[in-house]
């Protein structure tokens, strides 16, 4: 695996150069294609971390990419492999933190700001000698692994719409998405919050505000407010109190600044996510943002048997679909032959 892995990559380094093979990183179909390729079996989460580590012993600077951390205590030695490697390709010190802090911050979003519920075990720092990276990371719940993919190429924001892709084998009923589109309300209104003297806030943190039942049931179920298993609204801030303070005195800009924060982790964020809708009306994404998912199951009942019913229904979809566009595509070549007459009638 090490050695084809390396062969693979040498190929497309050469051709394309690294910038096109740290893009390709960033696109799960290419990375469980090469998985495969490598020999490993398609519907295991373990695809993930023994393809990456087959590449991270492969290749080295001579190919200018390198691949920083791993799966498990391995993650915790990226910020220094991230600096090591980067002294050999030249990078500025100050490049160097930022490289570091992009590490880190991809791993605070997907832990704090994306709560689906899975646990990540896995991060892998892909860096480029032109400065470019990507990362892949992935999260376990129960059975069911989840692949998160970033490249730097055309990220703008570490909070707002920040993934490339990510695959799972099911869609949650409910996530809370602070980097969703949708949650752009709710990021302005957490900063807004930080700002005030925590004490002023200990009214709604732990006496909530009474609401009527209809305002709450006239929403869709995903945008009213849910709240951790067995918890209540006391017992998940009264430990955020503590945080807020600090985040007071620091005053964060944004979003990311405040996410940036030591401490600030998923249950502040998602503390000052509900009081956001609680006080301003402004509630975050509770839909889940994966974007690419197995369809109707396998042969091998991986991730689950087929759904014959689905099978059917995404075939006469796609029929049709295929039908509206060819009758879309005879209209318009009528069209053109109707215009190119009359042109002729109009210059003998």
């Amino acid at each position: 695996m090490k050695r084809l892995g390396r062969a693979i990559t040498q190929i497309i380094v050469d051709q394309f150069g690294v910038k096109e093979f740290i893009r390709r990183m960033g696109d799960p179909f290419f990375l469980q294609s090469l998985g495969c390729a490598l020999g490993y079996d398609w519907h295991s989460s373990g695809l993930t971390t023994v393809t990456l580590g087959a590449l991270k012993e492969g290749l080295d600077p001579s190919l200018g990419v390198v691949i920083c951390g791993g799966k498990g205590k391995v993650s915790k030695r990226t910020p220094e492999e991230i600096k090591r490697t980067s002294e050999v390709f030249s990078f500025s010190d100050s490049r160097i933190r930022e490289l570091q802090y992009a590490s880190r911050m991809v791993a605070k979003v997907d832990n704090a700001c994306v709560q689906d519920g899975y646990q990540l075990y896995h991060h892998c720092f892909i860096l480029a000698e032109n400065g470019s990276w990507a990362v892949v990371q992935q999260g376990m719940r129960e059975y069911w692994a989840r692949r998160y993919h970033w490249v730097s190429e055309g990220l703008t924001s570490f909070v707002r719409e920040p993934h490339s892709s990510i695959i799972g084998e099911r869609v949650e009923q409910a996530v809370l998405d602070m980097t969703a589109r949708e949650s752009e309300g709710a990021r302005r209104r957490s900063v807004e919050l930080t700002r005030e003297d925590p004490k002023n806030l200990r009214y709604y943190l732990l006496e909530a505000t009474q609401r009527t039942l209809d305002d709450y049931l006239s929403r869709t179920p995903p945008a009213r407010l849910f709240m951790p298993r067995d918890h209540w609204v006391k017992e998940l801030c009264r430990g955020t109190l503590a945080t807020l303070e600090k985040i007071n005195k620091l005053s964060p800009k944004d979003y990311e600044e405040l996410v940036a924060i030591e401490g600030v982790g998923p249950k502040t964020i998602r503390a000052l996510a509900l009081l956001s809708d609680l006080i301003f009306g402004k509630p975050p994404s509770w839909r889940d943002p994966v974007k690419y998912s197995f369809t109707v199951g396998g042969k091998d009942g991986v991730p689950h048997p087929v759904d014959l019913k689905c099978y059917d229904e995404t075939i006469q979809f796609l029929q049709l679909t295929l039908k509206e566009a060819m009758v879309d595509r005879e209209e318009k070549l009528k069209a053109l032959r109707r215009l190119a007459r009359l042109m002729e009638s109009r210059n003998p």
